[in-house]
């Protein structure tokens, strides 16, 4: 239970950090070589290009909320997996059109225990759901974060959720 105590509060520092802009939490949420995948066209490779993104992409935000719920977790040795749900919003008043985007989606995790406790090895998120004006986040020109809605249950029905097959 303890392994799984930390990877949820692990899971819930990454959405404090991101409200925060405090990125050097990553450290203890990430590990160094990561993956990131956030959709077809939004992937990295490695903890301090995603750090780096994810500071350029937040910072023209005036405010931004992430809630992470519904935690599952599988927990083998050294190896472990989570899947929860994620919602947020971001706000940019200066944008035209309104000021605000929310989101609903999904992240799955693959975990790794290092000397410094448990990080995320990789990372599947996907958007369910958006409304809003899209114009918000259109903030990091190198990236589109596309608002393709993608379904848990076909994701799962293609065994494309590494903790479903986790735990099956």
């Amino acid at each position: 239970m303890a392994d799984r105590g930390e990877i949820i509060e692990k899971l819930n520092l990454y959405a404090l950090a991101v409200d925060t802009r405090r990125w050097d939490l990553f450290d203890r949420i990430f590990a160094e070589h990561c993956e990131a995948d956030y959709g077809p066209r939004v992937h990295w490779h490695q903890r301090d290009p995603f750090k780096a993104d994810f500071a350029t992409f937040h910072a023209p935000f005036d405010a931004t909320q992430h809630i992470l719920t519904n935690h599952q977790v599988e927990v083998e040795d050294e190896r472990a997996w989570s899947l929860c749900y994620g919602s947020w919003r971001l706000v940019r008043r200066d944008a035209e059109g309104g000021p605000l985007w929310d989101g609903t989606g999904w992240y799955d995790d693959q975990w790794t225990l290092t000397h410094g406790g448990w990080r995320i090895l990789k990372r599947v998120c996907r958007v369910v759901w958006s409304t809003g004006n899209p114009l918000v986040k259109q903030v990091l020109p190198a990236a589109s974060f596309e608002d393709d809605c993608v379904s848990l249950h076909d994701e799962a029905a293609a065994g494309r959720l590494a903790y479903l097959n986790a735990v099956s």
